[in-house]
């Protein structure tokens, strides 16, 4: 099949790649000169494991391009799918769907023929409507099938889980489009990944409900990892007790600093607004979004708190910058809030981040940025470990107590155990334990 990718981010990207891994022809077209002149030389834009041999191996074989040119990716396209950004308008909270709608007016205006057009970005209930009257206004003349296919990928997994999804939700009530969509995901079949045909409006509602209670389940237990701390329960083996339940499930029950990202943040308060707007409030996703927010500002106070109180004047090595492991994505991450409250407290911080450094400079300037752990922590008070980069599962605990002002180690991720740290000479801090 032809198929056209119209964003080149992380989600058109990933999905151009893999649907190209499959057989088809695809196009990935995007504004940004600079991006796609990177993509054609084999640098990618963001980190993401395996995508830079994926991609390469397709554009070798023929079957990956990358264009700026929208009108000629289009014109004799089988499937084009929209996967540009939808970030959190400045303001209210909604979602911004303006390159949404304007990907659609391009589109529209470089079509030939009858062709199937697939909203693969985050969109609003309602949104696939809206896209449709576009469609209708401006190419009366042709036939255009609007269709929702929202993405369920996860950030430093992004390749198998295309690949080997839970499920393939498809919004369409049309017989032609189903039809498109069953050949695009026909090498799936071979996985017996289940295919979910639903009505345009479910779908798109789908995705914003899936993220919604994937939060709520994140928020849950850190709220639960707190009730622990005060009356000395261990959060690991509770979230264990009740992950075992088949109805609960142990995914999404580790306790941490809170969850950030490209898609928790912006898709709960977007689902928000989306009630707020039919007058039918969602009162558990209100009060998640609000304990989230607390729980990243709560995470420096405990810093500040292990640090006896006072973090005036006291360096602080913060080890892990990204909002979770294997991505260089630092949208609302942790640990953003995180190293502004030390700052704010007088501290003095140094960081080291695997893949996130370069993006964390733009946000955070006023930190020391480091070469490795060990680096960070020379001469600091205190150690935070914010992100669970397997590279901070095995430190040489000894090495990094010695190098330290004071051994003073907060693990906002549980991934030590406090017996093996307390050997190794630190005052041990961490959540829910």
């Amino acid at each position: 099949m032809r198929i056209t990718m119209i964003g080149s981010g992380y989600v058109g990207l990933v999905s151009g790649a893999c649907l190209s891994d499959f057989g088809h022809d695809v196009v990935c077209v995007d504004k940004d000169a600079e991006k796609i002149a990177a993509l054609e030389a084999g640098r990618m834009p963001i980190y993401e494991p395996g995508l830079a041999g994926l991609v390469g191996a397709n554009v070798a074989a023929g079957r990956l391009r990358f264009t700026t040119a929208l009108d000629a990716a289009v014109a004799d396209a089988d499937a084009i799918f929209i996967a540009v950004g939808t970030p959190s308008r400045r303001g209210d909270g909604h979602a911004d769907l303006t390159y949404v709608f304007d990907a659609a007016r391009e589109i529209a205006a470089a079509i030939t023929g009858p062709t199937v057009v697939v909203t693969k970005s985050t969109v609003p209930v309602g949104t696939g409507d809206r896209v449709e009257e576009i469609f209708r206004t401006a190419r009366p003349d042709i036939l255009v099938a609007v269709v929702s296919n929202p993405e369920f990928l996860r950030e430093g997994a992004a390749i198998g889980d295309f690949k080997r999804p839970d499920r393939i939700v498809i919004g369409t009530e049309d017989e032609r489009a189903r039809s498109v969509m069953r050949d695009v995901y026909r090498p799936l079949y071979l996985n017996e990944s289940p295919i979910l045909f639903t009505g345009r409006r479910t779908a798109e509602l789908i995705k914003y409900a899936a993220n919604a209670f994937l939060a709520t389940k994140i928020t849950f237990i850190n709220e639960i990892a707190d009730l622990c701390e005060a009356t000395g329960a261990n959060v690991q083996e509770v979230s264990r007790g009740i992950g075992l339940d088949n109805r609960i499930g142990a995914k999404f029950l580790h306790a941490g600093p809170g969850y950030g990202g490209s898609c928790f943040p912006k898709d709960t308060l977007a689902l928000l607004k989306t009630a707020e707007d039919f007058e039918t409030p969602l009162r558990i996703v209100e009060a998640v979004v609000q304990v989230n927010d607390t729980r990243k500002r709560a995470m420096g106070r405990k810093v500040i708190h292990a640090l006896g109180g006072d973090a005036r004047g006291k360096k602080v090595a913060v080890l892990g910058l990204t909002f979770k492991p294997n991505t260089d994505d630092m949208r609302d991450a942790p640990s953003l809030a995180i190293v502004q409250s030390l700052l704010d407290s007088g501290a003095t911080v140094s960081g080291f981040d695997p893949e996130g450094m370069e993006m964390a400079r733009a946000l955070m300037p006023s930190i020391t940025y480091c070469g490795d752990a060990y680096e960070a922590a020379r001469g600091a008070d205190a150690v935070v470990i914010v992100t669970e980069w397997d590279v901070f599962r095995a430190l040489d605990l000894r090495r990094l107590a010695g190098l330290m002002a004071d051994p003073v180690l907060v693990d906002l991720r549980n991934i030590y155990d406090p017996a093996d740290v307390s050997r190794a000479g630190f005052a041990y801090s961490s959540v829910g334990r």
